[in-house]
């Protein structure tokens, strides 16, 4: 019987030059190359969409109405696939209520566990859920913690409501809400606040009953700046924007739920105990330990939820996740660990036949525990599954039975095939992948001197076991340590204690119409330029004014809203995706339309655009590695990686006081090849003065370093304490010390 394959034939999604590939099935399959060549295209636009898109074909409309989203690739054929998983780095975040128990399961066998056999007897399993009325402690409606207004942060007595008293957003003199106080007749606008008597400061707050003991009452209708700021910002929402975040911090107080002390349960529900240990107290154990609490419960009726439980908790320390409890709240997980939260639930599936797509799944994890994600891997092919891996790391590399590698550069300038065979045939290859591993181990530098000191002092987040630990300014110091070790926590100490520029992965934008070109600022100097080399006026260039396509209004695509069916994204029959109108496309620069222009690549555009003010704001971007982002391509399609380094360049830009950046494994979704380009760009950073603190897994960062603070030596509660801090040339006794030596 012939070896089963995918056999994919003229894939030419995004940048994909009608590429011709077969994969062997039910193997272990690492996909590399540069970054922006095209693995992500393959991989999951082409290959997971399609079987994606044809498994959901199988469902009913209305069911296929409830189920994730794919957009068919351009291809030619695919053949031989099966039901496919997506692994991917999205973070998992979710509101206050959900947990690392909620998402895992865990915590539904956990209550189930309460619900049969717990003394005293409480009720069914709801009566453990916060997410339900029958189970959530009524003060703080299963939160766990109260938000209150920061009353005292509102006003600033020295200033009058004229000069800015009010310090919320949006109240202050031409703010929205400011006219609501101040055109009233009620209070003095030019009085500083101090002056005023304290009924007058009360009914400014508060209202009711002090608002009508003023001279002159307000309106009916009049609300105090306590209320109105509470009804519009404390509400739990999933998609608060960043700003209101901003604000709700900056304004509020969160502490412990008085009543249920962060156990978010109702009072039965939190007396309730099985060996002694209520449901609270073994949500706050790291894994390992729940899972021998769970194991002494011998009681022959709940058995197979016993079973079940320690299976799951089983697979959460097989991949890495041990230092975790199931209290913790998803929002506070990286990438990477949500990443492997959400392949625990497969590990124990037994379903075979089926494509797995991992996305990274090194991203987070020390060298020390590649290993833990090398076994899943390895498990899932075993039990008869295909993987395909896209990745970077070495270590994942050489356990693959295959690797293929796409490029053999960015954009336009990748999307071939340039390498199909195993990690020992690669070395021997003449690729970027190849060429990089060859070039690894670049020599120790002398470490720069630092500038001046900073502390950090008597840290205790999350499990921080009271650090304090000086920190040099003025050059490159990375925080390492194993997975879960207390980096992140160290680096939220540091932002806390001092002011800093944090630049994380989070996206930089979830409109579709923010692109590198106004990420960049260069919309209005390119508007400008056509605008001047045509005559025509500047609106006439941009897709989201006067030049915009009035039938798909400049995004370049229509959707139709089928009801209980899949809705469907078509391109535009009116402008054919160009966005823009014929009047506007009939205008060229140096024979570029508008719509050509955003189409170039980065890299492109620097070489077509020679307008100085458009050129140097690209080439920051180029830079930090993104030189194959098209001109007009959505940032909501960026990677986490990607949107890191959109930052980068921008706060390359815009950087003009020294300041201290503070950035989240930047080498995420980064090749080999593209590392030492990241680290020139931080060096430049600190050449204009600028202090930089990274969170890094990578041994090259790792031996670039001035400075390093290692953390551990294990993870959660085994760790939270400074195992060394110095140049890294003394770092040796850890494990990051043996991962340097090895490697």
């Amino acid at each position: 019987m012939p070896e089963q394959s995918i056999r994919i034939r003229d894939a030419h999604t995004h940048n994909l030059d009608h590429l011709d590939l077969d994969i062997r099935r039910n193997r272990l399959i690492v996909v590399a190359g540069v970054s922006g060549s095209g693995k992500s295209s393959l991989v999951f636009d082409t290959i997971a969409a399609e079987a994606g898109h044809e498994l959901n074909e199988t469902f009913p409309p209305f069911t296929r109405n409830r189920l994730p989203t794919w957009t068919r690739p351009q291809v030619g054929s695919l053949e031989g696939l099966s039901p496919v998983i997506v692994v991917d780095q999205r973070r998992l975040g979710g509101n206050a209520r959900s947990t690392v128990g909620t998402i895992t399961d865990t915590w539904t066998y956990l209550r189930l566990l309460f619900s049969r056999v717990s003394e005293p007897h409480v009720g069914e399993s709801t009566s453990f859920s916060f997410n339900d009325q029958a189970g959530m402690c009524p003060t703080c409606s299963g939160l766990g913690e109260v938000v209150t207004s920061a009353v005292e942060r509102f006003l600033d007595l020295d200033r009058s409501l004229s000069g800015g008293a009010i310090r919320l957003p949006g109240f202050g003199n031409g703010g929205y809400w400011y006219t609501k106080y101040a055109d009233i007749g009620s209070f003095d606008t030019d009085t500083p606040l101090r002056d005023w008597t304290p009924g007058e400061r009360e009914a400014l707050l508060y209202g009711g009953k002090h608002a009508a003991a003023l001279g002159t009452r307000p309106p009916s209708d009049y609300e105090g700046v306590v209320a109105r700021f509470e009804r519009i910002h404390l509400r739990t929402s999933d998609s608060l924007s960043d700003r209101k975040r901003t604000t709700i911090e900056e304004f509020t107080e969160t502490s412990p739920c008085p009543d249920c002390r962060g156990d978010r349960l109702h009072e039965a529900a939190r007396t309730a105990v099985i060996e002694g240990r209520t449901i609270g107290e073994l949500s706050r154990m790291e894994i390992p330990e729940l899972r021998e609490a769970v194991r002494r419960v011998e009681r022959p009726e709940v058995s197979s939820v016993v079973q079940a439980l320690v299976e799951r908790l089983d697979a959460m320390i097989t991949i890495g996740l041990g230092y975790l409890h199931l209290a913790r709240a998803t929002t506070t997980l990286s990438g990477g660990e949500s990443q492997r939260i959400k392949a625990v639930k497969h590990l124990g599936s037994s379903l075979i036949e089926m494509l797995y797509v991992f996305d990274e799944p090194t991203v987070g994890l020390h060298p020390h525990d590649i290993d833990s994600m090398v076994t899943l891997l390895s498990q899932l092919r075993d039990r008869g599954n295909s993987v395909l891996v896209v990745e970077h790391d070495p270590a994942v590399m050489a356990v693959a039975d295959e690797i293929i590698e796409i490029g053999p550069e960015a954009g336009s300038g990748g999307g071939r095939l340039v390498f199909q065979g195993s990690f020992s045939e690669l070395g021997a290859a003449d690729t970027p992948t190849s060429r990089a591993l060859a070039a690894r181990h670049p020599e120790v530098v002398a470490p720069r001197s630092p500038r001046g000191w900073i502390t950090v002092r008597d840290a205790r987040r999350n499990t921080l076991q009271d650090v304090t630990v000086d920190l040099p300014l003025g050059v490159l110091t990375v925080l390492t340590g194993v997975a879960g070790s207390g980096k992140s926590s160290l680096a939220a100490e540091l932002t806390t204690q001092h002011p800093a520029l944090v630049i994380d992965q989070r996206p930089v934008s979830v409109n579709r119409r923010s692109t590198p070109i106004t990420s960049t600022n260069i919309a209005g100097p390119l508007r400008a330029l056509f605008a001047r080399r045509t005559g025509a006026p500047e609106g006439l260039f941009s897709a989201n004014s006067t030049g915009g396509c009035p039938q798909c209004k400049g995004l370049g695509i229509l959707y139709t809203d089928l009801a209980f069916m899949e809705g469907q994204e078509t391109v535009c029959p009116t402008c054919q995706g160009r966005k823009f109108t014929a009047e506007a496309l009939s205008h060229t620069l140096d024979g570029l339309t508008i719509a050509d222009v955003e189409h170039l690549s980065i890299a492109e555009a620097l070489e077509r655009l020679d307008e100085p003010r458009i050129r140097a704001r690209l080439h920051q971007l180029d830079r930090v590695g993104l030189g194959y982002l098209r001109l007009g391509q959505s940032l909501n399609t960026l990677s986490g990686g990607e949107a890191q380094r959109v930052k980068i360049a921008k706060e390359l830009r815009d950087a003009d006081e020294p300041s201290l950046y503070v950035l989240d494994e930047p080498t995420t979704g980064l090749h080999l090849r593209d590392i030492d380009g990241l680290l020139t760009v931080l060096d430049d950073l600190i050449d204009h003065g600028h202090s930089v603190v990274v969170i890094e897994h990578d041994l090259d960062v790792i031996r670039r370093a001035d400075w390093v603070v290692d953390l551990g030596p294990g993870p959660g509660r085994h760790g939270g304490r400074v195992l060394y801090s110095g140049p890294v040339d003394g770092l040796t006794d850890s494990a990051t010390g043996e991962a340097l030596r090895e490697s």
